[in-house]
């Protein structure tokens, strides 16, 4: 059991605040802000985040600032992610996360020649709320329930962790019944992926369905996802990766179809038989004249 959090005080960043942020989702302790000591490190109670230059994860210490100076970027949320075993997730889910670990282990700079852009740039993407959060939670050597703060960093943890760990079990569901079917039309061809409806429905089930494609290295033969539709009986038919050889405005007409969007990127059918469902997708798939 972690019995209290221990960070470094002065200036507060993005990857102590988070890596806190998701220890208390887990341990609702008290953060304090101050300088450790070789007992502080020597006590499995007391996590030790982002100072101490060690990173030891059964003594719940966790810093990267002794790693060497060519190391891959990592930071201490990084670290506390990968205790969990689900740093790899987050940093396929959350795009945000390898940013966070260039800008904190190589600086502004770097990171925008990492990422190609000017290095203003990088600090026209500072948003107030990132600046405000992080300043309020400098500004006290300690933070504990009930205080604004932490509570914000309670919710914020425990969102962070909820999607991390409920997106790869919705993709672990998708992996379980999905289909891939093949469409043929005028010499082109596409694979859709397809979900039935199931007893219980998957939530946000065509993001889920998008990661599925990804892993499976689908991502240029897969043109369309169809599954169940949230608000109701049927499907919805979505195009995949904004691939315009679907366009779903080419069977709004058709009697089974609630909706097609004009811009032909989504549609919801009725519930129809398997064969019915190709059919229309056929239809959407067919090449402009």
């Amino acid at each position: 059991m972690i019995e209290k959090i221990i960070t470094h005080p002065g200036g507060a960043h993005k990857d102590e605040f988070l890596a806190c942020s998701i220890l208390l989702a887990e341990y609702p302790v008290v953060i304090f802000r101050q300088d450790t000591s070789e007992g502080d490190l020597l006590d499995p109670a007391t996590a030790v985040i982002d100072v101490g230059h060690r990173h030891e994860p059964g003594l719940h210490n966790f810093d990267h600032h002794q790693f060497p100076r060519d190391a891959k970027p990592t930071c201490s949320l990084s670290l506390v992610l990968d205790h969990y075993g689900i740093y790899k997730d987050a940093l396929t889910f959350c795009p945000w996360l390898e940013v966070a670990e260039w800008f904190d282990c190589r600086g502004p700079k770097d990171t925008a020649e990492w990422l190609g852009v000017e290095r203003d740039t990088v600090g026209k993407l500072n948003s107030p709320i990132d600046v405000s959060l992080l300043q309020a939670f400098a500004r006290s050597d300690s933070h504990s329930p009930g205080e604004p703060v932490w509570e914000l960093m309670k919710m914020i943890g425990g969102e962070l962790l909820t999607y991390i760990r409920g997106l790869r079990a919705r993709i672990e569901q998708v992996a379980k019944v999905a289909e891939v079917w093949e469409i043929n039309q005028q010499g082109k061809s596409g694979k859709v992926m397809f979900v039935p409806r199931l007893d219980h429905n998957i939530d946000e089930i065509s993001g889920a369905m998008g990661w599925h494609v990804k892993e499976l290295g689908m991502e240029e033969d897969i043109v369309a996802l169809v599954y169940p539709d949230s608000r109701g009986e049927g499907y919805g038919m979505k195009r995949f990766n904004d691939r315009p050889e679907m366009d779903f405005s080419r069977i709004g007409n058709e009697p089974e179809v609630r909706f097609a969007h004009a811009r032909g990127f989504i549609a919801k059918v009725e519930p129809v038989e398997i064969q019915r469902a190709k059919e229309l997708l056929f239809k959407a798939f067919e090449s402009k004249t």
